[in-house]
C-alpha cells in the first residue's frame, strides 16, 4: 500500500530515519564504556526493543510491571523497571515475571523493600533492586547521602533482594532548552551521585551500577566517569517539543523526526483555516501543538477530541481530502494512543509493528 492510501488518522513511522537514529547513538558513543538501555515507554513495542537490542543494548527501561510484561512476552530478557512499584498485586505479577526474565526494580522507601522480599519470597527467586535517589527532578527518589545509604543497607539485609546499584534520571533537565542549563543540571546530578557511591564504599556496600540519563543530556552522562547505563528513549522518534532544545555545542547528534501523525483535511469552511481529523485522540499536545512536518507557514494552533485546527498563513494547498503529516509535540504519550505503527519505506507501506505495550498503565 502507498502512503496515499493509508487512511487516517495513522501513526507512520518512517524506517529509513528510525534506523539512522539507533545507529546515530551507538555511533556517538563507541568510544565511551557505557552501555545502552533505551527506554521502552517511548515505544512500547518489542519490535523496536530487539532491533536495540540488536545493536547492543543490554535490554531495556519500562516504567510499569504490565509493560515490562508485554516486552519479554515479545523476546526482551532483561528489563528495569525505573520506577517503584507498589500494591501486592503488582509486587506478584514483578516477581512471577522474573521466573522468565532478568527483571529489576526501583525503591525510594523502607516499606517498598519489605513488600518486594516478600513477593520474592512467595515466588522463590531473587529480586535486583536498585536505589532511586533525587538528583534534582523532584520526582521520586529519596534524598542521595546517607539516607540512601541506609536505604541500601536494608536491601542488602532483605534475603530475598539483591542490591543493584543507583537509579539517578534527571528528568527534568531534558528538555532545558539551553545547553549550559542542562549541563549544569546534570553536574549536579554527577555530584549527587558521587557522593553517594563514596558513602555506599565506606559502608562496605558494593555499587554495580548508575544507570540514568536521556535523548537530551545522555552525552553528558556518558562523559561522567560515574554512570555506567544510559536510558534516553526518544532518539529514535524525536518530537516538536525535543526539537526545541539548543543542540549547539552539547556534542549530542542531531536525530531526524521519525514518527507521524498521518491526518487529512476535512473542512475548509473559511479561507483562513483547514481543519483535520487528528485531535486530542491523535496526538497528545501536553508538550505543545504538533507541529506540520512541510515547514511551511500553516500551524496547527488548537486540538479538540477530533478535530485539529490549521491556521494557514497563506499556505497554498489544504484541499479537502489532502492528507498532511504531523509531528507529535511528545512522542511517548501520542504513541499510547495507537495500537500500531505503520512502517513505511520509499512512500510504501514495508511493516506493520503492534503497540502491544499501549495501555499498560499498571
Amino acid at each position: 500500500m502507498s502512503l496515499a492510501d493509508v487512511d487516517t488518522p495513522a501513526l507512520i513511522l518512517e524506517l529509513d530515519p528510525f534506523e539512522r537514529n539507533l545507529r546515530r547513538l551507538n555511533e556517538s558513543l563507541a568510544e565511551r564504556s557505557v552501555k545502552v538501555r533505551p527506554h521502552a515507554k517511548s515505544h512500547k513495542c518489542p519490535q523496536i526493543a530487539m532491533r536495540q537490542i540488536a545493536l547492543g543494548a543490554v535490554g531495556v527501561c519500562c516504567q510499569k510491571v504490565s509493560e515490562a510484561e508485554a516486552l519479554v512476552e515479545g523476546g526482551v530478557r532483561d528489563v528495569l523497571i525505573t520506577n517503584e512499584v507498589i500494591g501486592a498485586r503488582k509486587l506478584q505479577r514483578l516477581a512471577a515475571l522474573a521466573k522468565q526474565a532478568r527483571v529489576a526494580v526501583c525503591v525510594d522507601n523502607v516499606e517498598n523493600v519489605k513488600a518486594l522480599d516478600a513477593a520474592a519470597a512467595q515466588f522463590n527467586v531473587t529480586l535486583d533492586v536498585l536505589v532511586e535517589i533525587n538528583v534534582g527532578a523532584n520526582r521520586c527518589g529519596i534524598e542521595p547521602g546517607e539516607p540512601a545509604v541506609d536505604l541500601a543497607k536494608r536491601i542488602v539485609d532483605s534475603a530475598h533482594l539483591r542490591f543493584a546499584g543507583l537509579q539517578a534520571y534527571q528528568g527534568s533537565a531534558q528538555h532545558m532548552r539551553k545547553v549550559e542549563e542542562r549541563r549544569a543540571a546534570i553536574d549536579g546530578a554527577i555530584n549527587h551521585v558521587k557522593r553517594t557511591r563514596e558513602l555506599l564504599g565506606k559502608a562496605g556496600i558494593p555499587c554495580p551500577k548508575v544507570t540514568g540519563a536521556g535523548t537530551g543530556t545522555y552525552l553528558l552522562e556518558a562523559s561522567s566517569a560515574v554512570y555506567d547505563e544510559l536510558q534516553a528513549g526518544s532518539y529514535i522518534f524525536m518530537d516538536a517539543d525535543y526539537a526545541r532544545n539548543d543542540w549547539t555545542e552539547s556534542g549530542i547528534p542531531r536525530f531526524e523526526h521519525s514518527l507521524f501523525v498521518w491526518t487529512t483535511v476535512m473542512s475548509r469552511a473559511t479561507d483562513e483555516r483547514a481543519i483535520v481529523d487528528a485531535g486530542l485522540k491523535a496526538s497528545s499536545i501536553d508538550s505543545g501543538m504538533p507541529r506540520i512536518a512541510d515547514g511551511g507557514p500553516a500551524e496547527y494552533i488548537k486540538a479538540s477530541d477530533e478535530h485539529g485546527v490549521i491556521q494557514l498563513n497563506g499556505a497554498a494547498g489544504y484541499a479537502v481530502g489532502d492528507k498532511l503529516k504531523l509531528i507529535p509535540g511528545h512522542c511517548d504519550p501520542t504513541v499510547n494512543l495507537y495500537d500500531d505503527y505503520i512502517c513505511m519505506r520509499n512512500g510504501r507501506v514495508e511493516a506493520i509493528w503492534p503497540i502491544t505495550a499501549r495501555g499498560a498503565l499498571w
